[in-house]
């Protein structure tokens, strides 16, 4: 259990060196939702790109509906 904690928190570590090499945590006024997930999302995965990973999500929903007119 112990050596999983120290994994989870090195992997973090990492994680926040990768958000802060893009920049994220810079001094912006303009701070949204959309830039803390992507913040967040970096922290998480930011240590697979190190790895070679490369990890994408796409956002295609196939039956999306049309505005009306």
């Amino acid at each position: 259990m112990r050596i999983g904690a120290v994994i989870v928190v090195i992997w973090l570590v990492l994680g926040v060196i990768a958000a802060y090499e893009r920049g994220y945590f810079s001094d912006s006024k303009d701070a949204s939702c959309a830039e803390a997930g992507t913040v967040i999302v970096t922290t998480v995965a930011g240590p697979l790109n190190w790895m070679g990973v490369n990890p994408k999500i796409t956002c295609d929903v196939p039956d999306v509906p049309e505005p009306s007119k």
